[in-house]
């Protein structure tokens, strides 16, 4: 198989995957013929192919998905103008201490924010994916310990929480959070930001792109 025919079978099968794909399942496709190193290659080289078009390759933390970019977003919600619902300062505030500090307790959270935090609040985090519980802290009770999830990472578009802003203080956590990867005046390959992502997977008109043989 040549270098073009490799690249059509990596590109329809993204294309028609709803959701991110390993580079392992990937392999797959090939019968294990071709190793990581060369696929990587050529998922860097359809990115560059798709570089001028409205869908964008992009690595997130659970694979590689193609994905409609941001910038055309206004255009799509017109599809379906229904807006979906918008998300308290106390969640994103307890979303970045999460994010930030993980893993976490509870009373760890009410210690930095110096407020009560609602069950309600961890709750809806938890319904979204966004957060969960990975273990218990040795200590009286045996409060859960939270940390964001893989999820989290995809909706935001980041294959890492290494690709979060450091900064030192809650507040300005929760406002990283909800302008990171915010656009230049002049950019044409603008990420979205916390509340853009929020927004966005929760829409009819989500970005990521579903199965085209539907």
């Amino acid at each position: 198989m040549n270098t073009a025919q490799a690249k059509r079978v990596l590109e329809t099968a993204l294309l028609c995957s709803t959701q991110p794909v390993t580079l392992r399942d990937l392999r797959v496709l090939f019968d294990d013929a071709l190793g990581a190193d060369t696929l990587k290659v050529l998922l860097e080289e359809l990115q560059l192919d798709w570089s001028e078009r409205g869908l964008e390759l992009v690595s997130v933390a659970t694979g590689w998905r193609f994905q409609s970019r941001p910038e055309l977003r206004l255009y799509l919600d017109k599809l379906n103008p229904e807006k979906p619902p918008k998300y308290t300062r106390a969640v994103m505030e307890t979303l970045a201490i999460i994010a930030y500090r993980q893993p976490v307790t509870r009373g760890d959270m009410e210690d930095i924010r110096g407020v009560t935090i609602n069950t309600q609040i961890l709750k809806q985090l938890e319904d979204r994916g966004w957060v969960e519980v990975i273990g218990h802290r040795e200590s009286v009770g045996r409060p859960g310990l939270y940390a964001t999830t893989r999820h989290f990472l995809d909706d935001l578009g980041l294959a890492s929480l290494d690709q979060l802003p450091l900064l030192p203080s809650v507040d300005s956590q929760a406002n990283a959070l909800s302008s990171l990867n915010m656009p230049e005046e002049d950019s044409t390959q603008a990420s979205l930001s916390l509340e853009q992502a929020i927004e966005e997977v929760d829409s009819p008109t989500a970005q990521q792109i579903g199965p085209l043989h539907e």
